[in-house]
């Protein structure tokens, strides 16, 4: 055998035990769960429904408002988080910027942090008691304390600026590395030709990190439709429903309320219709073919 021949064999012999282990731990346990859904009831005594589960769906309010709740933080927070991902890797990839690298820190660091922890912190500062309250009271702007988490609207937003705080140094992160493959000269022509600063980020920085941004919005809408620590332990999904997210709604489903496995699953495979779809409307948005 040459040496050509083995290293593809190597190459190959790689590649197949990548397959196999994705194959066992990822293909077939979606394919059990598919199977799972179109099931009901728990343990051993699951009987066959057909699509009585997917059916259920248009009818329960719970999945209804679990499935606007999402929705929402999905089209707020993932542009919102993608903009200011963009505007501090552009000011941090300033050449002339000092302490470049302790503000990278500053802004990545929440990406580190743990879920539980971060979300535990936030319910803690958005408290009736919390220092939001004490401190809009102390300058006088509040006269009494706001419901920031029992309150639907502003549980969202608090949950909406959680996701933010903790994800938008993790995206930096990529632009920051598109950003210094960039051609300097590239730049430099466009200022020549008296391009202001608006019109360079607009006109060459952001078709330049088109495909970054597309794998980012990608990631970021796949990481929202899955969105659960953040309502489980900063809201509990409450007030009511008011911030419940489908990935709650499927823990309660198979852990909280009478175990229904069968229409889990047939929850959970809803997460996945959608992140599909969105990821299709994404890709055609971009223009992106491939």
């Amino acid at each position: 055998m040459n040496h050509k021949r083995k290293s593809q064999t190597i190459g190959w012999v790689f590649v197949l035990i990548s397959t196999v282990f994705i194959t066992i731990f990822y293909f077939y346990p979606m394919f059990q769960a598919l199977l799972l859904s179109f099931k009901s009831g728990m343990g051993n005594n699951l009987e066959n429904v057909g699509f009585s589960n997917y059916k259920r769906l248009f009818g329960d309010p719970t999945f209804i408002a679990a499935l606007k709740n999402t929705f929402i933080y999905l089209i707020f927070q993932v542009p919102i988080m993608i903009i200011l991902a963009l505007v501090f890797s552009v000011l941090l990839n300033d050449p002339k910027l000092r302490f470049k690298g302790f503000f990278r820190i500053a802004i990545f660091l929440p990406a580190v942090t743990s879920l539980v922890a971060y979300s535990v912190i936030f319910k803690n500062i958005f408290a009736q008691n919390g220092i939001i309250n004490k401190f809009l009271i102390d300058i006088s702007l509040i006269s009494e304390p706001i419901q920031w988490l029992t309150n639907p609207i502003l549980a969202k937003i608090v949950i909406i600026m959680a996701i933010t705080w903790r994800w938008t140094g993790y995206n930096m992160i990529f632009y920051l590395s598109g950003l210094q493959n960039i051609d300097a000269s590239i730049y430099e022509a466009a200022r020549m030709d008296g391009a202001n600063a608006f019109q360079i980020f607009t006109k060459i920085t952001i078709p330049m990190l088109k495909p970054i941004i597309l794998f980012t919005s990608i990631t970021s809408t796949i990481g929202t439709l899955q969105i659960f620590d953040e309502t489980m332990n900063i809201t509990n999904g409450g007030p009511g429903n008011g911030t419940v997210s489908i990935s709650q709604y499927i823990y309660n489903l198979s852990f909280k309320y009478t175990p229904d496995f069968g229409y889990a699953a047939a929850v959970s495979f809803v997460i996945v219709i959608l992140i599909v779809l969105f990821s299709l409307i994404q890709f055609r948005v971009a223009g992106d073919r491939k």
